[in-house]
Order: structure tokens, then C-alpha cells, then sequence
């Protein structure tokens, strides 16, 4: 490779990228990681390394960007409608006693996760968990570490789980049924494991029964919920169904977009809360963060220096999978789950590669407390009332990430040797 000026401009916006992404928070730097990465675009296109028209018109992934927004939008009426409050609530009420409490919460996190994206039900779920065990005279740590590594492992289930898995649909083009019923197992056993290591782990902890005095389920926006319940069921439909044999022009890739945008406008169409009010509830920032990144890699690529990465990498990953397991683990808390996915695009090939990317990188989350955007959403919102220090949550994050990334990998790979993937 020769070190041009383009290669060793893009490779410096590149690195401090990913270190202002990875370290989240540098002091005097007002930055966080949509804007680090919407400055780190910005100097790609300044530089003359990515061209602003191909910027927008090649680098950005709009596939991506639509699918969020459409998630994003319909999740947000469904808070408006008190949904998730409501079934947290519900769990709260019926557990009685802290194994009980663990087991639903494993439950509803998990597969919540995998219909309406991780990060929303870790924002909606932990005030509500969180208030509800500290009233109860409960620990609330094991509660908590229990919703977001059973938020993060049951989001591996769907393409609209969590961010990475819908650039791996993108990407990869795996359609969502196939991908579901490859990944269904994954997420069930490691829901299992997830429960099963932490309940020996606070078993201390969760001895007892309680009661949560003036604790009673919410009033919901019953019509509008029944909406959207409904919209959320064509969606899956959508999902499923080879729409790209009857919709004229629709490409491959470009389903999963649709149908969330179709889903989005329907729901605004039906539902009775206004618009703007959903709009507020809408990540906006996620979007900048998808963007910002699509250009920056844009510019590596364009510049040579993906591929010449991709060739150093290639021998340590292996051929039979557990050495891009291991790999796509250590690089998704080195860079993050996303950013990792979005640099490695170019160098998968094949369902079985993909579901082993989309695994690992997702199960790689629940190493540290900040191995996932969800982890730091439960940090952040517990702070002042709970305490989870680094090596506190590492005592149950370690375990879980070893024995459900451990496990995930035996199952695709014995599928794999089946034909399956």
C-alpha cells in the first residue's frame, strides 16, 4: 500500500473515530457518539476522500437508516400507549418472591428485545424495575444485570432486534424467517443460561418472597394499543412473506425497510396520539451515529486500507467459525458491536458466517457494563439510586457471555455441519 496522503488522512479520522466511540466520554471534549461520529464524516468528505454526492448517494446506507426509523417510530407509540409499562408492571405484580421475579423478567426482556429493538426495552423497563425492587427492600443489581444481558441475548433472535442484526440483514440479504429459525435456539438456550448462572450467582439474593405496596398496573390507551398490537402483526407478516416477488422494484435488502416505513405510516394513519408526540420519543441521534459511520468507512475502503486489513485478518479468523467468534467477541468491546460489523461487511460471505457475526457480536455486549449501548442506558438511569461498578457486573457479565457465546457457536456450527446454514 502506498502511504498517500488520502490513505493516511482517512486512517487518522478513522482511529480517532473509533476511539471517541469507544471511549464514549474524553474530557473537554463535548462529545458523544453520534456526534463523534457526524464530525468524523464530515472530515472524510472535507478531505476530499469521500465525495459529498457519494456520500449521500452511495456511502449511507439508506436501507438501514429507513428500517430504524420505522422501528423507532411504531415502538414509540407503543410507549404512548403505556405498553411496556404496563407488562413490566404485570411482572412485577405476579412474580412474589425474587426467583420468580428473575425467571419473568429474563422472559419478557428477552423476547420484547427481539420484536422492539434492546435499547428501548432496557429505557422503558429499568425505572420501572428498578423503583418497584428498591420498594420491595430488594437488591436491585441482580435485577438489572438480569434485564439487559436477557434484552441483549434475546435480541439476537430477529433482524430488528438490535442495530447490528438489521445491518446484517441488510448486508447479508438472509431473509427474516430463515434467519429467525437459525437464531430462535441461540436465543433460547442462552436466555436459559443467562438465568440459570445468575441465580446461582445471587442466590443469596433471591431467597424470600415480597410484596410491593401501592404498586398497580396502569391505565392503557386501549384503542390505540389495539392498533398498533395490529400493525406490529401485518409487520411480521411483512417480514416473512417474499414481497419482493410482488412489488415491482423492490431489491433485494430493501424489504425490511419497507415494511417498517409501511408499518410506521399506518400506525400514524391509525393510532390516536399526534405525530409530533411520537416523533419526540424517536432516537434521532441513532440515526446521525449510523450515518456519520457509513461515510467513515466509506473512506477507508475508498482509500485501500479495509482490504489490506481484511488480508492481514483473514489468517487469524480461520474457516470453521470459532476463530471469527472469537474475533468478532474481542473486536466488538475493542470498537463496539456496530462499528465492528460495518467494517467487517466486505470480508463475510455466506449464512453461516453472517448468523456467527451477528451472535457473537451481540452476546459480546454483556462482557462488560460497557460492552452495549443497552448496558450504558441501565448504568445511566440507575446511577443515583444503584450502584454496578466495573468489576461487579464482570462477576456475572463473564460467565454469561462465555456460556452463551459458547453455546451459540455449537449450535450454528452443528447446523452448519448439518447443511442447515
Amino acid at each position: 500500500m502506498i502511504w498517500t496522503f488520502s490513505v493516511v488522512a482517512s486512517l487518522v479520522v478513522f482511529m480517532a473515530t473509533y476511539i471517541l466511540i469507544s471511549v464514549r466520554r474524553i474530557p473537554f471534549l463535548n462529545l458523544d457518539r453520534p456526534s463523534a461520529a457526524m464530525i468524523g464524516g464530515c472530515l472524510m468528505v472535507l478531505l476530499g476522500i469521500v465525495p459529498f454526492g457519494d456520500a449521500l448517494r452511495d456511502a449511507i446506507n439508506w436501507e438501514t437508516i429507513v428500517l430504524l426509523l420505522g422501528m423507532m417510530i411504531v415502538v414509540a407509540y407503543l410507549k404512548l400507549a403505556r405498553f411496556f409499562e404496563w407488562v413490566s408492571t404485570w411482572i412485577l405484580l405476579r412474580a412474589g418472591t425474587p426467583k420468580r421475579l428473575l425467571a419473568l423478567l429474563i422472559v419478557a426482556s428477552g423476547l420484547l428485545s427481539a420484536l422492539f429493538v434492546n435499547d428501548t426495552i432496557c429505557i422503558l423497563f429499568t425505572p420501572i424495575v428498578l423503583g418497584a425492587v428498591l420498594r420491595a427492600g430488594l437488591n436491585p443489581v441482580p435485577f438489572l444485570i438480569a434485564l439487559v444481558t436477557s434484552a441483549n441475548i434475546g435480541s439476537v433472535m430477529t433482524l430488528t432486534g438490535n442495530p447490528q442484526n438489521m445491518l446484517v440483514g441488510i448486508f447479508s440479504e438472509i431473509s427474516f424467517g430463515r434467519f429467525f429459525l437459525l437464531m430462535l435456539p441461540v436465543g433460547v438456550v442462552g436466555l436459559f443460561l443467562d438465568w440459570a448462572i445468575l441465580r446461582w450467582l445471587y442466590r443469596k439474593e433471591l431467597d424470600g418472597s415480597f410484596a410491593i405496596a401501592g404498586l398497580t398496573l396502569p391505565t392503557v390507551d386501549r384503542p390505540a394499543l389495539v392498533r398498533v398490537l395490529g400493525v406490529v402483526v401485518l409487520m411480521t407478516l411483512g417480514f416473512l412473506l417474499p414481497l419482493e416477488q410482488w412489488v415491482p422494484g423492490l431489491g433485494a435488502g430493501q424489504k425490511l425497510p419497507l415494511v417498517a416505513l409501511a408499518g410506521a405510516g399506518l400506525v400514524i394513519l391509525t393510532a390516536r396520539p399526534r405525530p409530533a408526540e411520537a416523533f419526540a420519543h424517536v432516537d434521532w441521534g441513532l440515526l446521525v451515529f449510523f450515518s456519520g459511520l457509513f461515510i467513515v468507512i466509506a473512506g477507508i475502503h475508498r482509500t485501500g486500507i479495509l482490504p489490506a486489513l481484511h488480508a492481514k485478518a483473514a489468517p487469524m479468523i480461520g474457516v470453521n467459525g470459532g476463530g471469527l467468534t472469537l474475533f468478532t467477541v474481542a473486536m466488538s468491546n475493542l470498537v463496539s458491536n456496530v462499528p465492528y460489523v460495518l467494517v467487517v461487511r466486505e470480508w463475510i460471505a455466506g449464512d453461516y458466517a453472517w448468523a456467527l457475526v451477528a451472535m457473537a457480536s451481540t452476546f459480546a455486549g454483556n462482557l462488560t457494563i460497557v460492552g452495549s449501548v443497552a448496558n450504558m442506558i441501565v448504568l445511566e438511569l440507575s446511577r443515583d439510586r444503584a450502584k454496578i461498578g466495573f468489576v461487579q457486573y464482570l462477576w456475572a457479565g463473564v460467565p454469561v457471555t462465555v456460556a452463551t457465546t459458547a453455546a451459540g457457536f455449537a449450535i450454528l456450527y452443528a447446523l452448519h455441519r448439518a447443511n442447515v446454514v
